[in-house]
C-alpha cells in the first residue's frame, strides 16, 4: 500500500482495490486447505506412512511458525519503502512458496518413515513461504479504512473469492490426485501455478489502497509480542478463533475417510465440498447484514452454533444416507462462511484499535502471532485426527496393497468428523461471550485518541523517508 499521501476518505475502499486484495485469497485458502485435506490421506494411503507418524509429520513445521511469523510481522511492522510496509513481503513470498508446495506432492519413491521426513522438510519449506506472504496480508485490511463496518464489507470480497478457492482446492485437488503417486505430484505443479498467480496478483492488485494505519514501529520484539498479549481483545479473539480452526481443521483432515469408509465412494469427497463452499458463495451477504443487526460478536456466535449443529448431525448418516449428509454439510457450510468472514473482520478491529490506542503500527506483530496460531492449530487438527484414526486400530496402506479396515477404525472414523470439531467448536462458541469489541467501544477509542496519533498521515520526515527508500 502505497504511503504517499493522507487517505481522502478513509471509510471508503474501492472496487478494484477490493478484488485486487481479495484475489490474495486463492493463496491463502488452497494452501490452508489441500495440506490439510489431502497431505495426511496422501502419506497413510499413498506412501504408507504410519497414521500417528503422519500426523506427528503434519504439526512439526508449525513448530517452526512460532518464530517465523512473529519475525514477519515485525519486520513488515518496520518495513518503509515506495510500496508500503506490506506489499514487499506479498513478493517474497511468492518466490518461495510455490516451488516448495509442488515439490510438497512430488512423490519421490519413498514409502514410510523416509517418505515422512520428505514430505516434513517440503512442508517446513512452505510454511516458511507461506508466513512471508500471509501476515503482512492479514494485516492490510486494518490499514485501508477506519470505519468498522466498511472491514466487514471489504473482506465480503475476500470470502467470496475464498469460497472459490476453497471449491478448486476441495473438487479440483482430490480428481487431479486420484489417489496415485502421479495424480498427486501432477496436483502439486497445477495449484503450484495457482499460488503464484494469486500472490503475484494481489502484489499488483493492491497497489492503489489507501494507507490509514500508524506510520510507526517502536519498541523491541519481546515489548511488541508483550503488547499483543495484555491486549484482552485479541487474546480472546486468538482463543475464540482457534477453537473455531481447530475444528475446521478436525473436520477437513477427516473428509476424505468420511467419503470413503463412511459414505463408500471416495468420490463423495467432492460433492461433500461443493455442499460445504456452496454456502459462502450465496451467504456473505446475509452474514454481513446480521453483523450490522448483531454485532459482530452475536453473529460469530450464530455461525459458531451452526458449524456444531451440522457437524453433530452427521452422526446419523450410516442410517440416514449420502443425500441426508449433503444437507448436513450445508448447514455447516452456512456456519463456516460466517466464522470465515467475522473472524478476520473482528482481527482488523482489533488491530485498528490497538493502533489508536497505542499510536504505533503493530499489526504485523498482531497478525503474526495470528497466523503462527491459527497454522499450528490447522495442523493440530490433522494430527488429532490421525490420533484418533490410530486409537480406532486404522491400518495405513498403499494403492497396491489394499486392507480391510475393522470395524473399531471405521467407528474412529466417524467420530473424528463429527463429534470431536463440533464439541471443540462449541467451546469456541462459549469464548465468544467474553469477546467484547463492539463498534460502540472502537467508536469510543477512536474519539478520545489524540489527533497525532490517528494514523492518517504521514509527517514530513516520514514522507521524504519513503520517498527515498526503496523496495
Amino acid at each position: 500500500m502505497a504511503p504517499t499521501a493522507a487517505t481522502p476518505s478513509p471509510s471508503a475502499v474501492s472496487l478494484g482495490v477490493r478484488l485486487g486484495y481479495a484475489v490474495g485469497s486463492f493463496c491463502t485458502a488452497n494452501f490452508s486447505t489441500i495440506p490439510g485435506l489431502l497431505l495426511l490421506f496422501y502419506m497413510t494411503n499413498v506412501l504408507a506412512v504410519p497414521a500417528a507418524l503422519a500426523g506427528v509429520v503434519l504439526f512439526l513445521p508449525k513448530a517452526w511458525d512460532l518464530i517465523a511469523n512473529t519475525l514477519v510481522g515485525r519486520w513488515s511492522d518496520r518495513t518503509v519503502s515506495r510500496w508500503g510496509p506490506r506489499r514487499p513481503w506479498l513478493l517474497a513470498g511468492a518466490v518461495v512458496l510455490p516451488v516448495s508446495f509442488a515439490l510438497m506432492f512430488a512423490g519421490p519413491p519413498l514409502t514410510g518413515a523416509p517418505a515422512a521426513v520428505y514430505v516434513g522438510l517440503t512442508f517446513l519449506a512452505a510454511a516458511t513461504g507461506y508466513a512471508l506472504y500471509e501476515v503482512p496480508y492479514k494485516a492490510m485490511p486494518a490499514e485501508m479504512t477506519t470505519d468498522y463496518h466498511e472491514r466487514t464489507s471489504l473482506l465480503q470480497w475476500r470470502m467470496v473469492l475464498i469460497a472459490i478457492s476453497i471449491a478448486m482446492s476441495g473438487i479440483l485437488a482430490p480428481a487431479i490426485a486420484g489417489g496415485t503417486a502421479g495424480g498427486y505430484r501432477t496436483m502439486g505443479v497445477v495449484f503450484g501455478l495457482v499460488l503464484l498467480a494469486s500472490m503475484l496478483a494481489s502484489f499488483f492488485g493492491t497497489a492503489r489502497a489507501p494507507f490509514t494505519g500508524q506510520q510507526k514501529s517502536e519498541g523491541t520484539l519481546r515489548e511488541q509480542l508483550a503488547a499483543a498479549r495484555t491486549s484482552r481483545p485479541f487474546m480472546w479473539l486468538l482463543g475464540l478463533s482457534s477453537a473455531q480452526t481447530l475444528g475446521v481443521g478436525v473436520m477437513l483432515a477427516g473428509s476424505p475417510y468420511f467419503a470413503a469408509y463412511i459414505i463408500g465412494d471416495t468420490g463423495a469427497t467432492t460433492t461433500l465440498f461443493a455442499a460445504l463452499v456452496g454456502p459462502m458463495l450465496v451467504t456473505m451477504p446475509l452474514w454481513v447484514w446480521l453483523a450490522r443487526r448483531l454485532d459482530k460478536r452475536g453473529a460469530m456466535i450464530l455461525s459458531g452454533t451452526m458449524f456444531a449443529g451440522g457437524g453433530l448431525l452427521l452422526l446419523a448418516t450410516p442410517a440416514l444416507g449420502a443425500l441426508y449428509a449433503h444437507l448436513c454439510v450445508m448447514v455447516v457450510g452456512i456456519g463456516y462462511a460466517g466464522l470465515q468472514l467475522l473472524q478476520y473482520s473482528m482481527l482488523a478491529d482489533v488491530i485498528a484499535h490497538d493502533g489508536v490506542v497505542s499510536g504505533e503500527r503493530r499489526g504485523g506483530v498482531f497478525t503474526g502471532l495470528w497466523t503462527a496460531v491459527e497454522n499450528a492449530v490447522a495442523a493440530l487438527g490433522a494430527t488429532i485426527y490421525g490420533w484418533v484414526l490410530s486409537a480406532g486400530g486404522f491400518l495405513s496402506s498403499d494403492p497396491d496393497h489394499p486392507v480391510t479396515q475393522p470395524e473399531s477404525a471405521h467407528l474412529a472414523v466417524m467420530i473424528g468428523v463429527t463429534a470431536v470439531p463440533a464439541l471443540i467448536t462449541l467451546a469456541g462458541v462459549l469464548m465468544t461471550f467474553r469477546y467484547d469489541l463492539t463498534a460502540a467501544r472502537l467508536a469510543e477509542a477512536m474519539a478520545h485518541a489524540r489527533p497525532e496519533r490517528s494514523g492518517t498521515e504521514w509527517s514530513d520526515s516520514e514522507r521524504s523517508g519513503s520517498e527515498r527508500s526503496g523496495a
